[in-house]
């Protein structure tokens, strides 16, 4: 799909992914196109699956979730039904944001939100590990956010 968005397209996807906000008319006279074809565009995009859906995207620390932690995990089983089991079982924990299955060493990373240290204890002891499959979890607490996006690059 990539090698098919025209450069217009791109233009527009930029414009959506810094403002989901945006009304197709503003949209429109950003990339000077009239809004009906501009909106047809937004239309096949989504239909397309190009974009998945919008968003509002909230400040952990003003909700009161100051600790990101990314934590490897390591199995002590594998085969598909163990791993759908984890999967399945990590989906349901508000706390995870990303799980991401790996290769190498550990074989997910998992970025977990908590209020504090105490709170990510109590993810780690009531839930993680509470988990027959999770052989290892090792944590990386982080210091500061340096970057924090979700816009892709559409060069």
């Amino acid at each position: 799909m990539q090698n098919q968005l025209s450069p217009l397209d791109r233009r527009i996807l930029r414009l959506l992914q810094h403002d989901a906000d945006l009304s197709a008319a503003e949209i429109a006279e950003k990339v000077e196109l009239s809004q009906s074809p501009c909106w047809r565009r937004i239309n096949r995009l989504q239909e397309e699956g190009v974009i998945e859906r919008k968003v509002a995207l909230l400040d952990p620390r003003k909700l009161g979730l100051g600790m990101t932690v990314f934590v490897d995990i390591k199995l002590s089983t594998h085969g598909r039904r163990n791993l759908e089991a984890f999967e399945a079982d990590v989906v349901g924990y508000p706390e995870v944001l990303e799980c991401y299955s790996m290769a190498g060493q550990y074989d997910y990373l998992l970025k977990v939100v908590a209020r504090d240290i105490a709170g990510y204890e109590r993810f780690l002891r009531d839930h993680l590990l509470q988990n027959p499959l999770v052989q290892e979890a090792h944590s990386h607490i982080t210091m500061s956010e340096v970057k924090r996006t979700t816009e892709l690059p559409l060069e």
